[in-house]
Protein backbone atom coordinates (compact mmCIF):
# COMPACT_ATOMS: atom_id res chain seq x y z
CA UNK A 1 0.00 0.00 0.00
CA UNK A 2 1.32 3.44 -0.95
CA UNK A 3 0.73 6.74 0.82
CA UNK A 4 -0.80 9.05 -1.78
CA UNK A 5 -1.30 12.80 -1.60
CA UNK A 6 -3.65 14.28 -4.20
CA UNK A 7 -3.14 17.99 -4.83
CA UNK A 8 -6.48 19.50 -5.85
CA UNK A 9 -10.05 18.36 -5.27
CA UNK A 10 -11.40 18.91 -8.73
CA UNK A 11 -13.22 16.08 -10.49
CA UNK A 12 -9.92 14.57 -11.66
CA UNK A 13 -8.38 14.62 -8.19
CA UNK A 14 -11.44 13.23 -6.43
CA UNK A 15 -11.98 10.54 -9.09
CA UNK A 16 -8.34 9.48 -8.88
CA UNK A 17 -8.53 9.46 -5.08
CA UNK A 18 -11.63 7.24 -5.11
CA UNK A 19 -10.02 4.77 -7.50
CA UNK A 20 -6.77 4.66 -5.53
CA UNK A 21 -8.63 4.13 -2.27
CA UNK A 22 -10.56 1.27 -3.87
CA UNK A 23 -7.17 -0.24 -4.80
CA UNK A 24 -6.09 -0.19 -1.15
CA UNK A 25 -3.91 2.94 -1.05
CA UNK A 26 -4.01 5.47 1.78
CA UNK A 27 -5.08 8.80 0.27
CA UNK A 28 -5.10 12.38 1.50
CA UNK A 29 -6.56 15.10 -0.74
CA UNK A 30 -5.56 18.73 -0.17
CA UNK A 31 -7.45 21.61 -1.80
CA UNK A 32 -6.60 25.31 -1.63
CA UNK A 33 -10.24 26.42 -1.93
CA UNK A 34 -12.81 26.00 0.82
CA UNK A 35 -15.04 23.94 -1.50
CA UNK A 36 -14.31 20.97 -3.75
CA UNK A 37 -14.98 20.78 -7.47
CA UNK A 38 -12.25 22.91 -9.02
CA UNK A 39 -13.43 24.11 -12.42
CA UNK A 40 -16.72 22.32 -11.75
CA UNK A 41 -17.60 25.10 -9.37
CA UNK A 42 -20.90 26.19 -7.85
CA UNK A 43 -21.95 29.67 -6.79
CA UNK A 44 -25.04 30.37 -4.69
CA UNK A 45 -26.46 33.91 -4.39
CA UNK A 46 -29.85 34.87 -2.93
CA UNK A 47 -31.09 31.32 -3.41
CA UNK A 48 -29.99 31.11 -7.06
CA UNK A 49 -27.62 28.19 -7.77
CA UNK A 50 -25.14 28.39 -10.64
CA UNK A 51 -22.72 25.91 -12.16
CA UNK A 52 -19.66 28.07 -12.93
CA UNK A 53 -17.86 25.47 -15.02
CA UNK A 54 -19.13 22.59 -17.17
CA UNK A 55 -22.88 22.71 -17.78
CA UNK A 56 -23.17 19.61 -19.96
CA UNK A 57 -22.49 15.95 -19.20
CA UNK A 58 -21.73 13.53 -22.02
CA UNK A 59 -20.61 9.89 -21.98
CA UNK A 60 -22.39 9.24 -18.66
CA UNK A 61 -21.29 5.60 -18.78
CA UNK A 62 -17.80 6.73 -17.72
CA UNK A 63 -19.22 8.25 -14.55
CA UNK A 64 -21.28 5.10 -14.00
CA UNK A 65 -18.13 3.01 -14.40
CA UNK A 66 -16.26 5.17 -11.87
CA UNK A 67 -18.92 4.74 -9.20
CA UNK A 68 -19.42 1.03 -9.92
CA UNK A 69 -15.67 0.44 -9.58
CA UNK A 70 -15.48 2.23 -6.23
CA UNK A 71 -18.68 1.25 -4.42
CA UNK A 72 -22.41 1.87 -4.75
CA UNK A 73 -23.62 2.48 -8.31
CA UNK A 74 -24.18 6.01 -9.61
CA UNK A 75 -27.94 5.56 -9.75
CA UNK A 76 -27.98 5.16 -5.96
CA UNK A 77 -26.29 8.49 -5.30
CA UNK A 78 -26.88 10.84 -8.22
CA UNK A 79 -29.79 11.15 -10.68
CA UNK A 80 -29.08 11.95 -14.33
CA UNK A 81 -31.54 13.50 -16.79
CA UNK A 82 -31.22 13.11 -20.56
CA UNK A 83 -32.21 16.24 -22.49
CA UNK A 84 -34.80 15.85 -25.25
CA UNK A 85 -33.32 18.90 -27.02
CA UNK A 86 -29.55 18.91 -26.94
CA UNK A 87 -29.27 22.58 -27.92
CA UNK A 88 -31.05 25.38 -29.76
CA UNK A 89 -28.84 27.12 -32.32
CA UNK A 90 -29.57 30.54 -33.82
CA UNK A 91 -27.54 31.23 -36.97
CA UNK A 92 -26.61 34.69 -38.30
CA UNK A 93 -29.33 34.54 -40.98
CA UNK A 94 -31.96 34.11 -38.25
CA UNK A 95 -32.48 30.37 -38.82
CA UNK A 96 -33.22 28.45 -35.62
CA UNK A 97 -32.34 24.77 -35.17
CA UNK A 98 -33.51 22.71 -32.21
CA UNK A 99 -31.06 19.82 -32.28
CA UNK A 100 -32.65 16.65 -30.85
CA UNK A 101 -30.99 14.76 -28.04
CA UNK A 102 -31.52 11.43 -29.82
CA UNK A 103 -29.08 10.89 -32.68
CA UNK A 104 -31.65 9.13 -34.85
CA UNK A 105 -33.85 12.23 -34.91
CA UNK A 106 -31.09 14.64 -35.96
CA UNK A 107 -31.17 14.21 -39.79
CA UNK A 108 -34.88 15.03 -40.03
CA UNK A 109 -34.45 18.05 -37.75
CA UNK A 110 -31.61 19.34 -39.91
CA UNK A 111 -33.67 18.90 -43.08
CA UNK A 112 -36.62 20.71 -41.53
CA UNK A 113 -34.61 23.67 -40.24
CA UNK A 114 -31.87 24.06 -42.85
CA UNK A 115 -33.30 22.45 -45.97
CA UNK A 116 -33.44 19.03 -47.65
CA UNK A 117 -30.19 17.07 -47.79
CA UNK A 118 -28.58 18.71 -44.77
CA UNK A 119 -29.34 15.71 -42.59
CA UNK A 120 -27.63 13.40 -45.05
CA UNK A 121 -24.55 15.63 -45.13
CA UNK A 122 -24.28 15.65 -41.35
CA UNK A 123 -24.85 11.89 -41.16
CA UNK A 124 -22.03 11.28 -43.66
CA UNK A 125 -19.74 13.46 -41.60
CA UNK A 126 -20.69 11.65 -38.38
CA UNK A 127 -20.02 8.30 -40.04
CA UNK A 128 -16.44 9.46 -40.73
CA UNK A 129 -16.18 10.82 -37.18
CA UNK A 130 -17.26 7.43 -35.83
CA UNK A 131 -14.47 5.73 -37.77
CA UNK A 132 -11.97 8.22 -36.33
CA UNK A 133 -13.30 7.36 -32.87
CA UNK A 134 -12.81 3.66 -33.50
CA UNK A 135 -9.17 4.25 -34.39
CA UNK A 136 -8.27 6.72 -31.67
CA UNK A 137 -10.28 6.20 -28.49
CA UNK A 138 -8.43 3.20 -27.04
CA UNK A 139 -4.79 4.13 -27.78
CA UNK A 140 -5.13 7.91 -27.44
CA UNK A 141 -7.90 8.59 -24.92
CA UNK A 142 -8.05 5.56 -22.66
CA UNK A 143 -4.32 4.82 -22.38
CA UNK A 144 -1.23 6.75 -21.26
CA UNK A 145 -0.06 8.09 -24.61
CA UNK A 146 3.59 7.89 -25.66
CA UNK A 147 5.62 8.86 -28.70
CA UNK A 148 5.64 5.16 -29.55
CA UNK A 149 1.85 5.21 -29.85
CA UNK A 150 2.10 7.94 -32.46
CA UNK A 151 4.80 6.01 -34.29
CA UNK A 152 2.69 2.83 -34.35
CA UNK A 153 -0.30 4.74 -35.71
CA UNK A 154 1.86 6.29 -38.42
CA UNK A 155 2.70 2.80 -39.70
CA UNK A 156 -0.99 1.82 -40.09
CA UNK A 157 -1.75 3.49 -43.40
CA UNK A 158 -5.55 2.91 -43.41
CA UNK A 159 -5.83 4.32 -39.88
CA UNK A 160 -3.75 7.36 -40.79
CA UNK A 161 -6.01 8.00 -43.77
CA UNK A 162 -9.07 7.78 -41.52
CA UNK A 163 -7.74 10.19 -38.89
CA UNK A 164 -6.23 12.57 -41.50
CA UNK A 165 -3.71 14.18 -39.11
CA UNK A 166 -2.73 16.67 -41.82
CA UNK A 167 -6.27 18.10 -41.98
CA UNK A 168 -7.95 20.65 -39.71
CA UNK A 169 -11.40 20.13 -38.25
CA UNK A 170 -12.75 22.78 -40.58
CA UNK A 171 -10.93 21.26 -43.53
CA UNK A 172 -12.45 17.85 -42.87
CA UNK A 173 -15.88 19.40 -42.46
CA UNK A 174 -15.68 21.10 -45.84
CA UNK A 175 -15.39 17.68 -47.49
CA UNK A 176 -18.84 16.73 -46.25
CA UNK A 177 -20.77 19.91 -45.43
CA UNK A 178 -21.76 22.43 -48.09
CA UNK A 179 -24.17 24.47 -45.97
CA UNK A 180 -22.30 27.28 -44.12
CA UNK A 181 -24.59 26.79 -41.12
CA UNK A 182 -23.53 23.16 -40.79
CA UNK A 183 -19.91 24.27 -41.01
CA UNK A 184 -20.54 26.82 -38.27
CA UNK A 185 -22.16 24.14 -36.14
CA UNK A 186 -19.06 21.97 -36.56
CA UNK A 187 -16.68 24.86 -35.85
CA UNK A 188 -18.24 25.31 -32.43
CA UNK A 189 -17.08 21.88 -31.30
CA UNK A 190 -13.44 23.05 -31.50
CA UNK A 191 -14.21 25.46 -28.66
CA UNK A 192 -14.95 22.48 -26.41
CA UNK A 193 -11.16 22.15 -26.19
CA UNK A 194 -10.52 25.90 -26.28
CA UNK A 195 -9.27 25.71 -29.86
CA UNK A 196 -9.56 27.36 -33.29
CA UNK A 197 -11.37 25.12 -35.82
CA UNK A 198 -9.08 26.39 -38.58
CA UNK A 199 -6.08 24.91 -36.76
CA UNK A 200 -7.55 22.15 -34.57
CA UNK A 201 -6.97 18.63 -35.93
CA UNK A 202 -9.58 16.65 -37.81
CA UNK A 203 -9.54 14.14 -34.94
CA UNK A 204 -11.79 16.55 -33.00
CA UNK A 205 -14.59 15.37 -35.26
CA UNK A 206 -15.08 12.80 -32.52
CA UNK A 207 -16.43 15.52 -30.18
CA UNK A 208 -19.81 15.94 -31.92
CA UNK A 209 -19.93 12.19 -32.59
CA UNK A 210 -19.53 11.44 -28.87
CA UNK A 211 -22.05 14.07 -27.81
CA UNK A 212 -24.71 12.94 -30.27
CA UNK A 213 -24.10 9.21 -29.89
CA UNK A 214 -24.40 9.15 -26.08
CA UNK A 215 -26.65 12.18 -25.69
CA UNK A 216 -26.65 15.36 -23.62
CA UNK A 217 -27.27 14.99 -19.89
CA UNK A 218 -27.97 17.14 -16.86
CA UNK A 219 -27.78 16.53 -13.12
CA UNK A 220 -30.89 17.91 -11.34
CA UNK A 221 -29.71 20.47 -8.85
CA UNK A 222 -26.67 21.29 -10.99
CA UNK A 223 -23.56 19.50 -12.23
CA UNK A 224 -21.72 20.61 -9.11
CA UNK A 225 -23.44 17.70 -7.40
CA UNK A 226 -21.00 15.40 -9.21
CA UNK A 227 -18.15 16.83 -7.13
CA UNK A 228 -20.18 16.46 -3.94
CA UNK A 229 -20.97 12.83 -4.76
CA UNK A 230 -17.29 12.14 -5.42
CA UNK A 231 -16.33 13.80 -2.13
CA UNK A 232 -18.79 11.54 -0.32
CA UNK A 233 -17.35 8.49 -2.09
CA UNK A 234 -13.77 9.39 -1.16
CA UNK A 235 -14.72 9.82 2.49
CA UNK A 236 -16.79 6.62 2.51
CA UNK A 237 -13.68 4.76 1.30
CA UNK A 238 -11.63 6.16 4.18
CA UNK A 239 -9.89 9.00 2.37
CA UNK A 240 -9.05 12.30 4.05
CA UNK A 241 -10.02 15.53 2.27
CA UNK A 242 -8.59 18.77 3.63
CA UNK A 243 -9.93 22.01 2.11
CA UNK A 244 -8.56 25.52 2.58
CA UNK A 245 -5.05 24.06 2.46
CA UNK A 246 -2.61 25.60 -0.02
CA UNK A 247 0.31 23.59 -1.40
CA UNK A 248 3.58 25.48 -1.76
CA UNK A 249 5.62 22.73 -3.43
CA UNK A 250 5.91 19.10 -4.37
CA UNK A 251 8.98 17.92 -2.48
CA UNK A 252 11.54 15.73 -4.23
CA UNK A 253 14.78 13.93 -3.47
CA UNK A 254 17.09 12.60 -6.20
CA UNK A 255 14.40 13.00 -8.84
CA UNK A 256 11.70 11.25 -6.82
CA UNK A 257 8.58 12.86 -5.36
CA UNK A 258 8.53 12.57 -1.57
CA UNK A 259 5.41 14.51 -0.62
CA UNK A 260 4.09 18.05 -0.56
CA UNK A 261 5.06 21.12 1.40
CA UNK A 262 2.11 23.20 2.56
CA UNK A 263 1.91 26.98 2.74
CA UNK A 264 1.85 26.82 6.55
CA UNK A 265 5.29 25.22 6.56
CA UNK A 266 4.23 21.66 7.31
CA UNK A 267 4.99 18.68 5.07
CA UNK A 268 2.91 15.67 4.09
CA UNK A 269 5.13 12.72 3.25
CA UNK A 270 4.00 10.50 0.38
CA UNK A 271 5.13 7.65 -1.81
CA UNK A 272 3.00 9.03 -4.66
CA UNK A 273 1.80 12.55 -5.46
CA UNK A 274 -1.09 13.07 -7.88
CA UNK A 275 -1.39 16.67 -9.05
CA UNK A 276 -4.87 17.74 -10.10
CA UNK A 277 -3.67 21.20 -11.05
CA UNK A 278 -2.83 23.00 -14.27
CA UNK A 279 0.34 21.49 -15.73
CA UNK A 280 1.90 24.93 -16.11
CA UNK A 281 1.41 25.50 -12.38
CA UNK A 282 2.77 22.08 -11.45
CA UNK A 283 5.96 22.32 -13.48
CA UNK A 284 6.43 26.07 -13.25
CA UNK A 285 5.69 26.67 -9.56
CA UNK A 286 5.29 23.50 -7.49
CA UNK A 287 8.18 21.25 -8.55
CA UNK A 288 11.80 22.40 -8.30
CA UNK A 289 13.59 19.72 -10.27
CA UNK A 290 15.60 19.67 -13.51
CA UNK A 291 13.22 17.27 -15.20
CA UNK A 292 10.28 19.44 -14.17
CA UNK A 293 12.04 22.52 -15.51
CA UNK A 294 12.34 20.85 -18.92
CA UNK A 295 8.66 19.88 -18.78
CA UNK A 296 7.76 23.47 -17.88
CA UNK A 297 9.61 24.70 -20.95
CA UNK A 298 7.63 22.29 -23.15
CA UNK A 299 4.34 23.45 -21.64
CA UNK A 300 5.30 27.10 -22.26
CA UNK A 301 5.86 26.29 -25.93
CA UNK A 302 2.36 24.90 -26.39
CA UNK A 303 -0.38 27.41 -27.23
CA UNK A 304 -2.78 28.10 -24.37
CA UNK A 305 -6.47 27.61 -24.88
CA UNK A 306 -8.90 30.44 -25.22
CA UNK A 307 -10.49 31.71 -22.03
CA UNK A 308 -14.09 32.38 -21.08
CA UNK A 309 -16.06 35.42 -19.96
CA UNK A 310 -19.10 34.36 -17.96
CA UNK A 311 -22.20 36.04 -16.61
CA UNK A 312 -24.37 34.52 -13.91
CA UNK A 313 -27.80 36.06 -14.41
CA UNK A 314 -30.57 36.03 -11.82
CA UNK A 315 -33.89 36.59 -13.60
CA UNK A 316 -37.12 37.47 -11.82
CA UNK A 317 -39.03 35.73 -14.60
CA UNK A 318 -37.44 33.42 -17.16
CA UNK A 319 -38.63 33.75 -20.78
CA UNK A 320 -41.04 31.01 -21.90
CA UNK A 321 -39.91 28.16 -24.17
CA UNK A 322 -36.26 28.65 -23.28
CA UNK A 323 -34.17 25.53 -24.03
CA UNK A 324 -31.65 24.17 -21.55
CA UNK A 325 -28.74 24.96 -23.91
CA UNK A 326 -28.83 27.85 -26.38
CA UNK A 327 -26.16 29.13 -28.79
CA UNK A 328 -26.44 32.49 -30.57
CA UNK A 329 -23.80 32.40 -33.31
CA UNK A 330 -21.59 35.35 -34.18
CA UNK A 331 -22.09 37.09 -37.49
CA UNK A 332 -18.36 36.60 -38.23
CA UNK A 333 -16.98 33.49 -36.55
CA UNK A 334 -13.51 33.87 -38.07
CA UNK A 335 -13.23 37.39 -36.64
CA UNK A 336 -14.09 35.92 -33.23
CA UNK A 337 -11.29 33.37 -33.40
CA UNK A 338 -8.87 36.02 -34.71
CA UNK A 339 -9.67 38.21 -31.72
CA UNK A 340 -9.35 35.63 -28.95
CA UNK A 341 -6.16 34.09 -30.36
CA UNK A 342 -4.55 37.40 -31.36
CA UNK A 343 -4.49 37.00 -35.13
CA UNK A 344 -4.57 40.09 -37.35
CA UNK A 345 -3.82 42.17 -34.29
CA UNK A 346 -3.33 41.72 -30.56
CA UNK A 347 -5.70 39.57 -28.49
CA UNK A 348 -8.89 41.51 -27.84
CA UNK A 349 -12.45 41.06 -26.60
CA UNK A 350 -14.84 40.09 -29.38
CA UNK A 351 -17.18 42.89 -30.36
CA UNK A 352 -20.09 40.62 -31.22
CA UNK A 353 -19.25 37.16 -29.85
CA UNK A 354 -21.03 33.85 -30.07
CA UNK A 355 -23.10 33.57 -26.90
CA UNK A 356 -23.78 30.32 -25.08
CA UNK A 357 -26.59 30.15 -22.53
CA UNK A 358 -27.28 27.35 -20.05
CA UNK A 359 -30.77 27.85 -18.61
CA UNK A 360 -31.87 24.80 -16.66
CA UNK A 361 -35.61 24.46 -16.07
CA UNK A 362 -34.95 23.16 -12.58
CA UNK A 363 -36.77 24.34 -9.44
CA UNK A 364 -33.78 23.23 -7.37
CA UNK A 365 -31.61 26.09 -8.71
CA UNK A 366 -34.01 29.04 -8.29
CA UNK A 367 -35.66 30.41 -5.13
CA UNK A 368 -39.13 31.00 -6.64
CA UNK A 369 -41.22 29.41 -9.37
CA UNK A 370 -40.69 30.98 -12.77
CA UNK A 371 -37.35 32.59 -11.91
CA UNK A 372 -34.20 31.85 -13.91
CA UNK A 373 -30.59 31.09 -13.02
CA UNK A 374 -28.72 31.52 -16.31
CA UNK A 375 -25.08 30.82 -17.03
CA UNK A 376 -23.90 32.85 -20.03
CA UNK A 377 -20.48 32.25 -21.59
CA UNK A 378 -18.56 33.82 -24.47
CA UNK A 379 -15.12 33.00 -25.83
CA UNK A 380 -12.52 35.50 -24.68
CA UNK A 381 -8.77 36.11 -24.83
CA UNK A 382 -6.96 35.04 -21.70
CA UNK A 383 -5.96 37.50 -19.00
CA UNK A 384 -2.52 38.80 -19.97
CA UNK A 385 -1.75 42.31 -18.66
CA UNK A 386 1.77 42.32 -20.09
CA UNK A 387 1.03 41.42 -23.70
CA UNK A 388 -2.72 41.06 -24.23
CA UNK A 389 -5.92 41.97 -22.42
CA UNK A 390 -5.88 43.15 -18.81
CA UNK A 391 -9.31 42.03 -17.66
CA UNK A 392 -8.71 43.78 -14.32
CA UNK A 393 -8.52 47.17 -16.05
CA UNK A 394 -10.95 49.62 -14.47
CA UNK A 395 -14.48 49.19 -15.79
CA UNK A 396 -13.63 46.68 -18.54
CA UNK A 397 -15.51 43.66 -17.24
CA UNK A 398 -18.68 45.65 -16.51
CA UNK A 399 -18.61 47.34 -19.93
CA UNK A 400 -18.12 43.99 -21.61
CA UNK A 401 -20.93 42.42 -19.57
CA UNK A 402 -23.20 45.16 -20.95
CA UNK A 403 -21.95 44.34 -24.46
CA UNK A 404 -22.81 40.66 -24.07
CA UNK A 405 -26.34 41.46 -22.86
CA UNK A 406 -26.82 43.89 -25.75
CA UNK A 407 -25.65 41.26 -28.25
CA UNK A 408 -28.10 38.74 -26.79
CA UNK A 409 -30.91 41.25 -27.15
CA UNK A 410 -30.00 41.99 -30.77
CA UNK A 411 -30.30 38.27 -31.51
CA UNK A 412 -33.74 37.96 -29.98
CA UNK A 413 -32.89 36.99 -26.40
CA UNK A 414 -33.39 40.17 -24.37
CA UNK A 415 -33.39 39.61 -20.61
CA UNK A 416 -32.19 43.06 -19.52
CA UNK A 417 -35.55 44.09 -18.03
CA UNK A 418 -35.92 40.74 -16.25
CA UNK A 419 -32.52 40.97 -14.58
CA UNK A 420 -32.36 41.33 -10.80
CA UNK A 421 -28.63 40.64 -10.34
CA UNK A 422 -25.60 39.62 -12.35
CA UNK A 423 -22.23 38.21 -11.33
CA UNK A 424 -19.31 38.63 -13.72
CA UNK A 425 -16.54 36.03 -14.02
CA UNK A 426 -13.85 37.46 -16.27
CA UNK A 427 -10.77 35.49 -17.37
CA UNK A 428 -8.87 37.24 -14.55
CA UNK A 429 -11.40 36.04 -12.00
CA UNK A 430 -11.36 32.53 -13.48
CA UNK A 431 -7.58 32.54 -13.09
CA UNK A 432 -7.94 33.41 -9.40
CA UNK A 433 -10.68 30.88 -8.77
CA UNK A 434 -9.14 27.92 -10.60
CA UNK A 435 -5.40 28.78 -10.53
CA UNK A 436 -5.45 28.44 -14.32
CA UNK A 437 -2.92 30.76 -16.00
CA UNK A 438 -4.77 33.59 -17.72
CA UNK A 439 -8.11 31.90 -17.17
CA UNK A 440 -7.28 29.57 -20.07
CA UNK A 441 -9.68 27.04 -18.59
CA UNK A 442 -9.03 24.30 -21.16
CA UNK A 443 -5.26 24.24 -20.47
CA UNK A 444 -3.42 24.06 -23.78
CA UNK A 445 -5.36 24.37 -27.01
CA UNK A 446 -5.54 21.65 -29.65
CA UNK A 447 -4.28 24.04 -32.33
CA UNK A 448 -1.89 22.14 -34.59
CA UNK A 449 -1.79 18.74 -36.24
CA UNK A 450 -0.65 16.76 -33.20
CA UNK A 451 -1.50 19.12 -30.35
CA UNK A 452 -4.51 17.08 -29.21
CA UNK A 453 -2.20 14.09 -28.71
CA UNK A 454 0.67 15.94 -27.05
CA UNK A 455 -0.77 17.30 -23.83
CA UNK A 456 1.39 16.78 -20.73
CA UNK A 457 1.56 13.08 -19.92
CA UNK A 458 -0.08 11.57 -16.85
CA UNK A 459 3.25 10.07 -15.75
CA UNK A 460 5.53 13.03 -15.09
CA UNK A 461 9.32 12.99 -15.59
CA UNK A 462 9.61 13.08 -11.77
CA UNK A 463 9.27 9.56 -10.44
CA UNK A 464 6.22 9.15 -8.23
CA UNK A 465 4.49 12.30 -9.54
CA UNK A 466 1.44 11.97 -11.76
CA UNK A 467 -0.78 14.53 -13.44
CA UNK A 468 -4.55 14.27 -13.67
CA UNK A 469 -7.21 16.63 -14.98
CA UNK A 470 -8.08 18.77 -17.95
CA UNK A 471 -4.63 20.23 -18.65
CA UNK A 472 -3.02 16.78 -18.91
CA UNK A 473 -3.71 13.76 -21.11
CA UNK A 474 -6.28 13.06 -22.53
CA UNK A 475 -7.72 16.60 -22.18
CA UNK A 476 -10.49 18.78 -20.83
CA UNK A 477 -14.17 18.13 -20.28
CA UNK A 478 -15.80 15.89 -17.70
CA UNK A 479 -15.56 12.59 -19.65
CA UNK A 480 -11.86 13.00 -20.46
CA UNK A 481 -11.05 14.09 -16.91
CA UNK A 482 -12.73 10.94 -15.60
CA UNK A 483 -10.67 8.91 -18.08
CA UNK A 484 -7.55 10.74 -16.91
CA UNK A 485 -8.25 9.58 -13.36
CA UNK A 486 -8.66 5.99 -14.49
CA UNK A 487 -5.35 6.12 -16.36
CA UNK A 488 -3.53 7.55 -13.32
CA UNK A 489 -5.01 4.96 -10.97
CA UNK A 490 -3.83 2.19 -13.27
CA UNK A 491 -0.34 3.68 -13.46
CA UNK A 492 -0.09 4.09 -9.70
CA UNK A 493 -1.60 0.67 -9.14
CA UNK A 494 1.44 -0.98 -10.72
CA UNK A 495 4.00 1.18 -8.89
CA UNK A 496 5.84 0.18 -5.71
CA UNK A 497 6.58 2.72 -2.96
CA UNK A 498 9.77 4.67 -3.60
Amino acid sequence: MSRVVVVGAGVGGLAAAARLLARGHAVTVVEQAVDVGGKLGTLVHDGFVFDTGPSLLTMPHLLEELFADTGAPLADVLPLQRLATACRYRFPDGTVLDLPGEVGAIPAALDAALGPGRGAQWSAFLERAGRIWDVTHEPFLESPITVGDLARLSRRVPDVATVAPWASLRGLGRRYLTDPRLRMLLDRYATYTGSDPRRAPAALATVPWVEQTWGSWYVPGGLGRIATALLDRVRALGGEVRTGVAVAEVTTRDGVATGVGLADGTTLAADVVVANADAAQVYGRLVHDRAAARAAARVRRTPPSLAGFALLLELDEAPPDQPHHHVLFAEDYDAEFDAVFGRRGPPRPVGRPTVYVAAADDPAVVPTAGAGAWFVLVNAPRHDPSGGVDWDAAGLEERYADTVLDVMASRGLDVRRRLRHRTVLSPAELERRTLTPGGAIYGTSSNGALAAFLRPANRSPVRGLYLVGGSSHPGGGLPLVVLSARIVAELVGSAAPA
